[in-house]
């Protein structure tokens, strides 16, 4: 493993890495020398992105997928570990936002949000622990949000999401650690992204893509003894 491509030889799982901050992601830890497996559900957009990581000689599998659905997910992992490998690194990054005050939040949209932004990291955290606890080996990173920790009027749905998430990982910090497995979670506040509107925010003083795949790039490369077990990330500026 070389100091210019310190995940040499690593597989990468990253969920919702067709656009956004998952595809920024993918780049940057393809860049570093990992093998990138690419997961959402549009299977045209999917496409599209890991044309243009393999145009930078980026190692990639685009895998259409539905994380909320187990049975997608066991294919997602069979069909990662026959085209690049092990999975070595998994990067829980889908998610969908619904706002609004909670009265007025529909039971469809509850379970919606929660089925994205919660259930799916533990089902396919499930699918692919097996294996690590296995080989004693393996990073899972959870990507999290401020509204996790903060609340704010129409967040009601999305926070108790985050929080939930929040909660999850570091239980499952515990439960791994053991066998040699990490479990961090990146918290950014607003990403310009087309995740949510940013009505009357300048976009060019939020955190970019780019801020969270950094972060994600440092948890990754920390010395095997320790565990960055949580960040948080906000802009410099308020936008």
């Amino acid at each position: 493993m070389s100091s210019e491509k310190p995940l040499a030889g690593k597989v990468a799982l990253i969920t919702g890495a067709s656009r956004g901050i998952g595809w920024a992601v993918a780049r940057r830890l393809g860049s570093m020398g990992a093998r990138v497996s690419l997961c959402a559900r549009d299977a045209k957009t999917l496409e599209a992105a890991a044309t243009t990581l393999r145009r930078e000689n980026i190692e990639v599998a685009a895998l259409p997928a539905d994380v909320r659905r187990a049975e997608e997910i066991a294919a997602l992992v069979a069909q990662t570990r026959r085209a690049l490998g092990e999975i070595d690194v998994l990067v829980n990054n889908a998610g969908i936002g619904r706002f609004g005050p909670a009265h007025e939040i529909s039971e469809a949209d509850w379970d919606n949000v929660l089925d994205t932004n919660l259930k799916a990291v533990f089902l396919v955290s499930r699918a692919v622990a097996p294996d690590m606890i296995r080989r004693r080996t393996g990073h899972i990173v959870n990507i999290a949000s401020l509204a996790g920790k903060n609340a704010f009027a129409g967040g009601g749905v999305y926070c108790a999401s985050k929080w939930g998430l929040l909660g999850l990982t570091y239980c499952m910090a515990e439960d791994l650690r053991g066998y040699g497995i990490r479990v961090s979670a990146i918290c950014p506040g607003s990403v310009a992204t087309e995740f949510s509107p940013h009505a009357g925010k300048d976009e060019s003083k939020m955190l970019q893509p780019e801020d969270v795949a950094h972060a994600v790039a440092m948890v990754l490369t920390e010395a095997p003894q320790s565990f960055i077990s949580e960040v948080l990330l906000r802009p410099t500026q308020k936008p």
